[in-house]
């Protein structure tokens, strides 16, 4: 009787141990690729022919939370070319997303969409390993007077194959928005 209680005392501390080790290694993993906060994105327009650089930008800090976004809008000059560099971070945690967008750059890209009546062009002047558009630099073009909205988008893992999306359409693209701003454009 002594003998079979000690084996049955051994099963169960063995038992025992078996689940706590196996408790330890049960952590989830850590997501592949965790949201980032981005607080801050920022477009600076340089004139190509020389001039003062116009920069937008929009500041949210918690990001897709409840406090509103502070955005600051700006004047463009009508019939200029203008290279156009976006910086995106995440001022919380002084941490620059640009890097890893452009780390990442297969699985970025910017989207650009102009509201009716703002007389304003753009096009891609970068590219990721494949040769696709990511947006972090372009060259926007204004035409005429006119104001009205430019909105930003920045997709993350977007397929960049389907219809349109390397011409800057979103409405195929998918992927999930990491940010998107609305500025204000006037072109005078």
């Amino acid at each position: 009787m002594k003998t079979q209680t000690l084996s049955i005392l051994r099963s169960m501390l063995l038992l025992v141990a078996v689940l706590l080790f196996s408790r330890c290694n049960t952590e989830d993993p850590e997501p592949e690729n965790e949201e980032e906060l981005i607080t801050t994105l920022e477009m600076t327009f340089t004139p190509v022919a020389g001039g003062s650089d116009v920069v937008f930008s929009v500041f949210d800090e918690d990001g897709d939370g409840p406090i509103e976004p502070v955005y600051t809008n700006g004047t463009l000059a009508a019939d200029t070319d203008y290279n156009v560099s976006i910086e995106v971070r995440n001022d919380e945690e002084n941490e620059d997303i640009t890097a890893e967008i452009i780390e990442e750059d297969e699985e970025h890209q910017f989207f650009f969409q102009k509201s009716n009546g703002l007389n304003i062009e753009f096009a891609y002047d970068d590219a990721d390993g494949n040769g696709d558009p990511i947006g972090l630099a372009t060259i926007f073009s204004t035409g005429e007077a006119s104001d009205g909205q430019l909105v930003v988008i920045l997709r993350h893992e977007p397929d960049k194959s389907a219809a349109g999306v390397t011409n800057g359409d979103p409405s195929n693209a998918g992927g999930e928005t990491d940010i998107q701003a609305t500025f204000d454009v006037v072109i005078e």
